[in-house]
């Protein structure tokens, strides 16, 4: 092992332990889940520190948020927080978001003890919890007809589940597809003036440093320009980031999609929005009363969905859902 990762807690593995561990553990973005211990990224090191799960006492997700400064640079980036020791805390930036959300659920699956959300969110789910409780007692009992409905839908989630892969990808293309086409023309226009001065700047210190001999001035130019250069790279539509791209790769996952649930008798759903999340919010309509069937609590699912934006206050769980199904319904114009 070429970087034995670090402990950040009191309590450590023994050397050999820790190497079997890091070799076979789930590598999620920067992190890792191995079987002893949470992996953990530094700035420029993937799981480059560690902590034991007998030490962990919370890990949840959080989105950087600021208005100035550094914090307000790294606005909107989704972070992991993870706790440990009785108070102590390590912070990793995620460049994809959902990479965090499939961190933590197989942290709560192999870990249930260890509480994946933050106490302020654990404490506002218990109070919806209570208030869904009490709606479940006043509520009136369902029909036949809305548990015949409600069967149904259920049917079609546990296929869905069945290959899970094909409704992540779904998601995934979707939005990447939104977050590709909400880009303006300037942004790209501002990768590239920035990619052109990065090379620009790059070769002036490439040039002087073997012209005029070494100096740290100059080879401190060379790496900042490297880092401009290969930034504006990124954000420039290449072979496999570019608009034709994205669309295949969006019409491929309703494709594969499609030629999954065409084999199950009446699925309630359209291939471009079939997703358990939607599923079990039309569940929940019919439930409420908000809908007598399946079309009308797609409706429903439509109407609250378009009703949301960024100035509304949800819950965590609850933004994790609408950023998976919204792009899905987005793209579509809601039809």
């Amino acid at each position: 092992m070429i970087f034995k990762p670090r402990p950040l807690s009191r309590t450590m593995l023994d050397d050999a332990s820790l190497v079997r561990d890091k070799q076979h553990c789930r590598r999620i973005g920067p992190c890792g889940v191995g079987r002893r211990a949470l992996y953990l990224n530094s700035y420029f090191i993937d799981r480059h520190y560690y902590v034991p799960f007998s030490a962990i006492t919370r890990a949840f997700k959080f989105i950087e948020e600021g208005t100035g400064g550094v914090r307000g640079v790294l606005a909107g980036r989704a972070c992991l927080l993870v706790e440990y020791d009785n108070g102590l805390q390590q912070v990793c930036c995620f460049k994809y978001e959902d990479q965090i959300d499939e961190l933590l659920r197989v942290l709560h699956k192999m870990h249930p003890e260890i509480p994946c959300v933050s106490e302020e969110e654990e404490a506002e789910l218990e109070v919806e919890c209570e208030r869904r409780r009490a709606e479940e007692r006043r509520r009136p009992p369902l029909s036949i007809r809305a548990e015949r409905e409600i069967e149904e839908l259920e049917n079609a989630i546990a296929y869905l589940e069945r290959k899970p892969e094909l409704y992540k990808r779904l998601s995934r293309a979707a939005k990447r597809r939104r977050n590709y086409q909400s880009r303006s023309a300037g942004y790209r226009w501002a990768a590239a003036a920035i990619m052109v001065l990065g090379a620009a700047a790059l070769i002036y210190g490439v040039v002087s440093l073997v012209c005029r001999g070494f100096s740290g001035g100059y080879l401190l130019l060379c790496l900042l320009a490297a880092a401009f250069l290969f930034g504006g790279w990124r954000l420039l539509p290449t072979a496999r980031n570019n608009n034709a791209a994205v669309l295949r790769g969006d019409k491929q996952a309703r494709v594969q999609m499609q030629n999954y649930i065409d084999r199950f008798p009446a699925f309630p759903l359209p291939a471009r929005y079939a997703h358990p999340i939607v599923l079990r919010r039309m569940q929940q309509a019919i439930a409420e009363g908000h809908a007598l069937n399946v079309m009308e609590a797609l409706e429903v699912v439509k109407a609250d969905l378009q009703t949301m934006n960024a100035d509304m206050q949800v819950s965590q769980e609850e933004y994790a859902e609408i950023s998976t199904i919204k792009p899905l319904f987005l793209n579509a114009d809601y039809k």
